[in-house]
């Protein structure tokens, strides 16, 4: 069973293929799409479980041994982020049903999500440079059609400066590993993390480095090159907002966290430095853009860009409380992320808009909607035991410990304006005056409650209960911080 760490790439890539070949079969869409969202999810867990009591698992594909051969390595971190994801794209189709409209389910939308959740996957688990390239373009590819999904005046807007600066930051993407390559003549993360501490000329490595930084920071949406999300983001439909919100940067995220605590440590003092400070300024960033919109959609996509910076901020002081902190933190964003869109989704459905000043009084029409809400505000915001909390206070822990201490600080004033931001949503449109609302049949509001009821169920699980999860967190990040665990698992396969 050593090829199960490629199941959950190989699942979703064969069902989205069969989809394609019967669109307007709409029945069939909803149950293929879930069972393989399903299976996906179940085969995820027994890889976590499988790497959890057997350590790494590596697939070198071809018979070609490592370096040579194309890596597909699981450790605890990228099984973790596996899991993650799976459930998360279980409950946006699970949340697509109600909301996103025939005419967009006949029109290959299914697919698209399956083959999104194949490139993410891919991307978590691969164990080459170029192969991450390559999943990232599946991916893209994906997210290409989704967002232009409809076909809408906005969508198509917005979506030329997407697709602009993806083909850009791809183009970095392929100049950088080329020079990678040219350097340490390997494109395998194992083997450059052997070779590249016996390359005495660092300068060109730093270099290199920061180039990785400025292409995962196109997808990662840190400062200054989060420019094109918002609006991106805010185009396509719920659902999508969703599905992206959750995980698209997060890959930018991971690869930043990955290549950063495994092979590029030449230059500790400049390079996560940098880190550390360019992190600060995108938390700083998102908080402006969360306090200065009243949309509700553009609130929490400020939000998405708060929690890159958080997270970034943890794998910089590359010690154990920030990496432990950043990995519970990323799992705890993933799902906050994509609860909350499910969330202020329905809110925008009743009021048939998701500007906040014409929302008013829903507490007395919709108040499990309204609590659901708060709690999943509490959360984001990291109000203890809620799921943000433990992550956040561990990466504040490691901030002091580590040399950038100023920054832990700044973490804990803004996160008193991420609850303001996701509070004042809760104020205008669940209490005051009572404004007129669209008609929503009873069975579309559950079918689009019960979902976000579920997810933010299994979020506070995961804030309560996360003394559960420390194992499993700690595992992930002692192969962070220790490199010599993976290189020893990828070259004795």
């Amino acid at each position: 069973m050593s090829n199960l760490l490629l199941f959950p790439i190989i699942i979703p890539l064969i069902m989205a293929t069969i989809l394609m070949l019967f669109p307007n079969k709409i029945k069939m869409q909803r149950l293929v799409a879930l069972l393989s969202a399903l299976v996906t999810l179940i085969a995820s867990l027994f890889l976590l479980f499988k790497v959890y009591n057997d350590g790494i698992q590596v697939v070198t594909l071809g018979s070609w041994p490592a370096p040579f051969g194309i890596s597909m390595v699981s450790d605890l971190f990228s099984a973790l982020l596996v899991v993650t994801t799976s459930l998360i794209v279980l409950f946006v189709v699970l949340y697509s049903f109600p909301t996103i409209g025939i005419k967009r389910e006949q029109s290959f939308y299914y697919p698209a999500v399956l083959f999104l959740l194949t490139g993410v996957n891919g991307a978590f688990t691969t164990g080459d440079i170029f192969n991450l390239f390559v999943f990232v373009e599946v991916l893209l590819m994906a997210s290409y059609t989704l967002i232009v999904h409809g076909g809408e005046r906005q969508q198509l807007r917005e979506s030329i400066k997407y697709l602009l600066v993806n083909i850009i930051s791809s183009a970095l993407f392929v100049a950088a590993v080329a020079l990678l390559y040219s350097v340490t003549g390997t494109l395998n993360m194992a083997d450059l993390a052997v070779k590249i501490p016996q390359i005495e000329n660092t300068g060109i490595l730093t270099v290199i480095a920061v180039l990785f930084l400025v292409v995962f920071g196109f997808k990662a949406a840190i400062f200054p090159l989060y420019f094109w999300l918002p609006a991106s983001y805010h185009a396509p439909p719920m659902p999508i907002l969703a599905l992206f919100g959750a995980l698209l940067t997060k890959v930018g995220v991971y690869a930043i966290m990955r290549t950063y605590t495994l092979f590029f440590t030449m230059n500790v003092g400049f390079t996560h430095e940098l880190l550390a400070i360019i992190a600060i300024l995108t938390i700083l960033a998102g908080c402006v853009g969360a306090l200065a919109y009243f949309d509700v959609k553009k609130i929490i996509i400020y939000n998405i860009i708060i929690a890159v910076g958080v997270i970034l901020f943890g794998v910089s002081q590359l010690n154990e409380a920030g990496v432990q902190g950043s990995i519970l933190y990323l799992i705890h964003d993933m799902m906050i992320k994509a609860a909350l869109f499910f969330l202020v989704g329905i809110v925008a459905v009743i009021f048939g808009t998701s500007n906040l000043r014409k929302m008013g009084g829903l507490m007395k029409t919709y108040p499990v909607l309204g609590w659901t809400y708060l709690v999943a505000a509490f959360g984001l915001a990291g109000i203890p035991p809620l799921s943000g909390f433990p992550g956040k206070l561990l990466i504040v822990q490691g901030g002091f410990e580590g040399p950038q201490f100023w920054g832990s600080i700044v973490i804990l004033a803004t996160s008193l304006i991420v609850l303001l931001s996701a509070v004042r949503i809760f104020i205008y449109a669940f209490w005051g005056e009572p404004v007129e609302t669209e008609p929503l049949k009873k069975s579309a509001y559950h079918a689009m409650l019960i979902p976000s009821m579920l997810l933010v169920a299994i979020t506070v699980f995961f804030g309560v209960g996360a003394e559960l999860f420390m194992p499993l967190v700690s595992g992930a990040a002692e192969v962070l911080l220790n490199p010599s665990l993976y290189i020893e698992a990828v070259f004795k396969e």
